[in-house]
């Protein structure tokens, strides 16, 4: 599928790139919103001409009939209500006896997709549009935050009073309000639980009006292959609500952007736009089988849309009912190697009928990390057999990869692993927990740490940090080291972190270090340097003469301690 990119300046080189989708309103939008007016009242200029031409035909000579191929051609801007691809029928020409024609309508064949959204009428009233201003920490400068902005997402009202949007929607919120479909009020919102991992977030609003005469969505199972899916939302293009329609064309584990970890996902050939985030999927039933969140942008394909399934949204839901807050999907903690070669199968003294992955690694932090060696194999999973490729049985006809058995549990829960250890089948209950990333994926709404001295700015590497540091390209722009560490190294402790020398806030005390910038720190006079935390305290207490600083590539940082900090604070003034 390509590499996954969320926002940010167009690729260098053209890749597929899976978008989470949110609509900031700018003048650009308005833009858009211009041009598609005018294309309208150019495409009515055109029908009226043609009306006039076709009045105005030479009887003797009727114009042959021609009917379009493929799909209609796409407006330059703006968003097409109606995504399915629909060729419009010709008019009969039927001629009359003397010469002359007669221009019969076709009869206009009713839509599959026609009768679902007819079904979905009444659950669209609980479709909401939801209006967010965020407010973004600076992670370059972690001391202050970017410019505010808005956006708008849809999202849809569930039972207990709650309402349910993507949380990418409502990242970095500082204020959160709803809209019903036909009202002109907007409700104040609070944010219940943001769960990062699925990209759902819950919300409710306190004010009862906003609850009157609306039914709560009820939720449907899990969609089969080509099953009708409808897709509510207000994406870009209108403010009005819109629907589009398809069917589902695949059911995998999927990349979700947002949350930078892999859950079960249903691919439609549903157009899905900016905006349309946090809208619900009905099915020809009238129930919602998943939430609109992210789309497959490329040059070569068109209208591949991803939605949320039920299986994930119903952990979320009742992970929040259960813990009073979002506890997160729990993980195995090991990565594993395919057993598809017969001759690593039987060296890894696997008998014919025994099928299973090998453990290549285990997380420190992994509760499992003491239960589990590497060079396992992993029989099983819960009583569920795992394959040579890591696959178990999903649906008739249907296998999924086996991280989807872990997915649906619950953090502290525990599970049966079964391995092959030298020949001989150990079984193990693991308690799960959820995943510790040295470079964290996300800081979960918390505003960056730093810590400065002597114009030195140490922080902690997050992967929004990187983001703001080298662009959306930062898997390809960001140090070397840097990257090893973020997709390859483990975290050794809860509490580890990568920190490094962010910046160098110039001045008379740090002279010939100015050019130090995103260099790991390693150790602080002799002492390795577990986490910012404790950087700060051994700095802080240290009444050595010289602050001694040992960096990534051999680098070191020398500074008089009593100078160091009687510079700092003017230093704080100045920057």
């Amino acid at each position: 599928m390509g590499e996954t990119r969320k926002r940010g300046r167009k690729p260098k080189t053209p890749a597929s790139t899976t978008e989470a989708m949110d609509f900031q309103y700018t003048a650009a939008a308005a833009a858009q919103n211009d041009a598609v007016t005018a294309q309208n009242d150019v495409f009515i200029a055109a029908n009226d001409a043609v009306s006039t031409a076709t009045a105005n035909n030479d009887a003797n000579n009727p114009p042959p009939a021609r009917r379009g191929r493929g799909r209609p051609r796409k407006s330059g801007a703006g968003h097409t209500e109606d995504t399915e691809p629909h060729v419009a029928a010709s008019p009969e020409r039927r001629p009359y006896q003397n010469g002359g024609v007669v221009v019969e309508p076709p009869p206009q064949p009713v839509a599959k997709w026609e009768s679902v959204a007819a079904r979905v009428v009444p659950a669209m009233d609980a479709v909401v549009k939801v209006f967010c201003v965020h407010t973004e920490p600076n992670y370059s400068l972690p001391w202050q935050r970017k410019r505010q902005y808005s956006s708008s997402s849809s999202g849809f009202i569930i039972g207990g009073k709650r309402v349910l949007t993507n949380a990418h929607s409502v990242e970095h919120y500082t204020q959160v309000k709803l809209k019903k479909r036909g009202s002109d009020t907007k409700y104040l919102a609070t944010v219940l639980a943001i769960g990062t991992e699925c990209d759902i977030a819950m919300l409710t609003v306190s004010d009862d009006e906003f609850w009157e005469g609306v039914s709560p969505v009820e939720f449907g199972d899990l969609p089969a292959l080509q099953d009708a899916v409808t897709v509510v939302g207000y994406p870009i293009g209108g403010d009005t609500i819109s629907v589009t329609s398809g069917v589902v064309s695949r059911i995998e584990i999927l990349s979700y952007v947002h949350g930078s970890t892999e859950l079960l996902g249903l691919q439609i050939d549903a157009a899905i736009n900016s905006g349309n985030s946090g809208g619900p999927a009905f099915n020809d039933k009238g129930k919602c089988v998943g939430i609109a969140f992210q789309s497959l942008k490329h040059e070569d394909v068109e209208n591949i849309g991803y939605v949320i399934p039920t299986p994930v949204i119903m952990h979320f839901i009742q992970d929040y009912e259960k813990n009073g807050a979002y506890t997160g999907f729990p993980i195995l903690g090991v990565e594993w190697q395919k057993m598809e070669n017969p001759d690593l199968r039987l060296a890894m003294g696997m008998k014919p009928d025994q099928k299973g992955v090998r453990i290549r690694r285990i997380e420190p932090t992994a509760a499992e990390s003491h239960l589990l060696k590497p060079s396992d194999i992993i029989l099983s999973f819960d009583g569920v057999k795992v394959a040579n490729d890591g696959t178990v049985p999903f649906r008739h006809g249907e296998r999924i990869g086996f991280s989807y058995l872990v997915s649906q549990k619950y953090t502290g829960d525990t599970a049966l692993v079964k391995v092959l250890r030298d020949s001989e089948i150990v079984a193990h209950d693991i308690k799960l927990a959820t995943h510790k990333r040295l470079i964290p994926a996300h800081t979960n709404g918390k505003p960056p740490s730093y810590y400065i001295i002597a114009g030195f700015v140490f922080t902690a590497v997050t992967v929004p940090y990187l983001r703001s540091e080298y662009g959306k390209d930062y898997e390809f722009d960001a140090p070397v080291k840097l990257l090893d560490k973020h997709l390859h190294a483990m975290a050794e402790s809860t509490d580890e972190q990568l920190v490094v020398v962010s910046q160098v806030l110039v001045a008379d005390i740090n002279i010939g270090y100015e050019e130090i910038v995103n260099t790991q720190v390693l150790a602080f006079n002799g002492k390795l340097v577990k986490n910012l935390r404790s950087l700060a305290h051994m700095v802080e207490n240290c009444n050595d003469e010289y602050l001694r600083f040992e960096l990534e590539y051999q680098q070191i940082v020398v500074l008089q301690t009593k100078a160091a900090k009687a510079a700092t604070l003017d230093i704080l003034t100045t920057h």
